[in-house]
């Protein structure tokens, strides 16, 4: 049976497993959305609660960042020694005990000490989720599949948002007692409990990606799960396969990223990390993780700024299906250079808006009616443009680029340089608001969209419709 056949096989016959166990491992990402928008809601009540300053409050914020760099960096090292399912299942454990102790913390280091936890856990998950779908999905819907992580973070950061919103609504402010003499921020963090054990008892009955398994020398182990996916004859076929792009007798590692022919790095961890990089240059985090802070210095009121997010949630889910329904039919790299293109514009719309605006005594802007609703509409239609194209598309890409000797290493390092950006982009963007303003903190990250586009032109090598083993191969040659 040639590869064309086999794909076929194992896409008609098992979808709905296939489909099962993409989705259980993707409910990390729905932690991942939901651990980055809860902290949207709560900034202005965490400053109160802690009493810190603009630093202080940004440190609160992108603390959790420097947990993922770790844990994105440590993650891909240690799924390739141990497997993905248990770095997954410590993951989720992570996440629970993240959850409850952000919540619990009375004072700025123990909130600090929590979301560093939460982030060594999404961060693993930003690699370890991705990889594992894309190593058991079949070609021609691995696309469709792997986007369902970026759909499920998505939907967290929709469900964080209402969440917010709901929760902050009926106490009165976030800063208010809602339940059992807790304030509401500190339920907004608890609500990720619930999803964080389902995610946990899910796992458990998902099998080890074939891929580390062969990699791991489980030839048996790995025929098991394949059969479950096609049949064995399919499955005796793809383990040979596999089998042809590892280095005999050997588990990848760290150092397969380096090419000993010439003692550099090799260039396809260079391109993911130049996608990994623009990804969050282009500042979509700002928007996530400040949402409700940015629109309040437009001049919306907390009730209306929380609610901004909800539709901004909206539109990031809507869209993220238009990513789903495209990628394997158009392509990667085409739906990357229009996302690029169009993030850029938007967000030159909102450099503009903000930047000409008034501004109160208060330091606020003031928008008036029509300025306030292009803003809006310029601010969504950048999420679209996100939504269908760098948001779901770099985790796929990063997936799926790399050769399998050194894709766990290859995500290692990618998820150390994402979260190190994600960080220095959160990090810096309360004190980029207090001293040039919006306008040209805008104008910062529209020129990044346009470096974005070029970059993707001459540098992303579309991989739509083509096995792992085969980029392997050329890769490696």
């Amino acid at each position: 049976m040639d590869k064309k056949d086999l794909s076929t096989a194992i896409s008609t016959d098992n979808l709905g497993r296939i489909i099962f166990l993409s989705t259980v491992a993707a409910i990390g990402g729905f932690l991942f959305g939901f651990d980055s928008g809860v902290i949207n809601g709560t900034v202005g009540a965490l400053q109160l609660a802690f009493d810190s300053d603009a630093v202080g409050t940004g440190f609160n914020v992108a603390s959790m960042l420097l947990g993922c760099a770790v844990g994105a960096f440590f993650a891909g090292n240690l799924a390739d020694k141990y497997g993905r399912k248990p770095v997954l299942l410590t993951t989720a454990v992570a996440f629970i005990i993240s959850a409850y102790g952000s919540g619990a913390a009375g004072s700025s280091e123990m909130f600090v000490v929590a979301r560093i936890l939460g982030g060594l856990a999404l961060g693993a998950s930003s690699v370890i989720v991705p990889a594992y779908i894309s190593e058991i999905a079949p070609p021609k819907i691995r696309g469709a599949l792997t986007t369902l992580m970026q759909l499920m973070i998505v939907v967290g950061l929709f469900v964080a948002f209402l969440s917010n919103y709901m929760i902050a609504g009926s106490a009165g402010g976030a800063t208010e007692v809602f339940m059992a003499g807790f304030q509401a921020w500190q339920w907004m963090f608890w609500v990720e409990i619930l999803p964080a054990s389902i995610f946990f008892i899910g796992l458990i009955f998902i099998p080890e990606s074939p891929r580390y398994l062969v990699a791991a020398g489980r030839r048996d182990d790995a025929r098991v799960v394949l059969t479950s996916l096609s049949d064995e004859q399919d499955a005796n076929a793809k383990i040979a396969d596999i089998e042809s792009t590892l280095e005999e007798n050997r588990k990848p590692r760290l150092s397969d990223i380096i090419v000993k022919a010439t003692g550099k790095i090799h260039p396809i961890v260079w391109v993911g990390l130049g996608l990994t990089t623009l990804q969050q240059f282009t500042g979509i985090n700002v928007v996530f993780y400040y949402g409700a802070t940015l629109w309040q210095a437009a001049g919306f009121t907390e009730d209306n700024a929380l609610l901004q997010n909800v539709i901004s949630g909206s539109v990031n889910v809507l869209f993220t299906f238009v990513a789903i329904a495209l990628i394997d039919k158009v392509g990667r790299k085409p739906l990357l250079m229009i996302g690029a293109l169009g993030q850029a514009v938007m967000l030159g719309i909102l450099a503009l808006i903000f930047g000409t605006a008034d501004v109160s005594s208060t330091g606020d802007l003031i928008l008036s009616d029509s300025m306030g609703l292009y803003a809006l509409l310029s601010a969504n239609a950048y999420i679209a443009f996100f939504a269908f194209s760098w948001g779901p598309i770099m985790w796929v890409m990063l997936g799926e680029m790399f050769p399998n000797q050194f894709r766990g290493a290859a995500l290692a390092v990618c998820g150390l340089v994402h979260w190190t950006s994600n960080f220095t982009i959160t990090m810096t963007f309360p004190i980029l608001l207090s001293s040039i303003g919006l306008g040209l903190s805008y104008g910062i990250y529209a020129g990044f969209g346009f470096i974005a586009y070029f970059f993707v032109k001459w540098f992303i090598t579309e991989t739509k419709g083509r096995t792992l083993e085969d980029m392997s191969r050329d890769l490696m040659k």
